[in-house]
C-alpha cells in the first residue's frame, strides 16, 4: 500500500524535511558514540513538538516511531550497563545498538518511499 504525502502550504520546513531532519539528527548522535548525544536530544524534542501538527499524516508515525526507538533503547542500554556488572552487559548492549540502527534505517526506509514504518509485532 502506497501512501501519498500530504500538500504542504510551503511556508517554512516542510513536514518530510523535519522527518528527514530528525533522522539524521538521530543517525548523527548514534554514529558519533554520544559526543554528539545532544543531536539525538534534539531530535526527540523535534519529534514531540512537531507530533501533534503532523497529527493523522505519515509523519506522525515516523515521529512515533523515532520515539519509541529512543525510549527502548534507552532502557535497554540501561538494563545493558547494569548486566556488565555480570558481565553479559556488552553483548546485550551490542545487540541494543544493532537493534536501535536497525530501526533508524528501517523508518528512514519507509519515509523515502512514502509510507509508515510497518509495525513489528
Amino acid at each position: 500500500m502506497t501512501q501519498v504525502y500530504p500538500p504542504e502550504d510551503g511556508n517554512g520546513l516542510s513536514m518530510r524535511n523535519l522527518t528527514h531532519l530528525i533522522y539524521a539528527l538521530f543517525a548523527l548522535g548514534l554514529l558519533s558514540a554520544g559526543f554528539f548525544g545532544i543531536a539525538t536530544i534534539a531530535a526527540i524534542v523535534l519529534a514531540y513538538l512537531k507530533r501533534a501538527d503532523a497529527a493523522g499524516t505519515v509523519y506522525a508515525k515516523h515521529f512515533d516511531w523515532v520515539i519509541n526507538t529512543f525510549w527502548w533503547g534507552l532502557l535497554w542500554m540501561v538494563i545493558s550497563a547494569l548486566a556488565t556488572l555480570i558481565f553479559i552487559g556488552w553483548i546485550t548492549g551490542v545487540i541494543v545498538l544493532v537493534w536501535i540502527v536497525y530501526r533508524l534505517i528501517k523508518g528512514w526506509l519507509a519515509l523515502l518511499s512514502g509510507q509508515a514504518p510497518a509495525a513489528e509485532y
